[in-house]
């Protein structure tokens, strides 16, 4: 019995700190947001992996993302994402393909350009550790859980540095085991990309596909 309520014991405290806005926590996303807010641009290589333990996968991939404002464009090796807001282009290379599509953001979704700020509303966040080792920096520990327990991702780590507070990677975990993980590098901040740039030219692809799902 005593084993039993001490794990009791633990659960809840678990619940009760996740039922609060952890004022630690919040004195460090706020640092990263307001810091990101005053950037009009930036770019940074970003690694991207699916991992589930369960069934072993492990899948990563490269590429590179650019953000100004609302709109970004991220460029892996086995598709293109372009979003200026309100649309959003999806450009399949093996098969010379451009989805189009008008941009409908979730309630719980997690973009490249909104990450930065997603705690503001629907989540509880806690500092699971001030310092922790990411890339050989030490960086703080976040996690995000959402009001809404239905929502697609039941948690969300983010990993901030303690120098510049940057945002150095997040991991993104769904209810079927799968775990998202982002590594950001190469964060660059001295650049003017036009408005365009966040547009899909077809003329630069020729012969492609295009599908108008608007």
């Amino acid at each position: 019995m005593k084993k039993i309520s001490f794990i009791l014991m633990f659960v809840l405290i678990g619940i009760v700190a996740f039922a609060q806005k952890d004022p630690e926590a919040k004195q460090i996303l706020d640092a990263m947001s307001t810091k990101m807010k005053q950037i009009p641009a930036y770019s940074a290589d970003i690694t991207s992996a699916m991992v589930n333990e369960v069934d072993n996968i492990n899948e990563e991939f490269n590429g590179k993302i650019t953000v100004k404002g609302d709109m970004y464009k991220l460029e892996m090796d086995d598709q293109v994402v372009i979003n200026n807001g309100s649309t959003v282009w999806t450009y399949l290379p093996d098969v010379n393909e451009v989805n189009i599509d008008n941009y409908t953001p979730s309630e719980d979704e997690i973009s490249p350009s909104k990450i930065y700020e997603a705690y503001k509303s629907g989540y509880k966040y806690m500092l699971v550790s001030p310092e922790t080792s990411k890339n050989g920096e030490t960086v703080a520990e976040v996690d995000l859980v959402p009001n809404d327990k239905d929502a697609q991702f039941f948690k969300i780590k983010l990993f901030i540095s303690q120098k510049t507070k940057n945002l150095k990677g997040w991991t993104m975990f769904d209810k079927s085991g799968n775990q998202y993980e982002y590594t950001i590098k190469n964060f660059k901040t001295n650049i003017n990309p036009k408005d365009s740039f966040f547009a899909f030219d077809t003329s630069k692809y020729p012969g492609v596909e295009v599908i108008d799902l608007r």
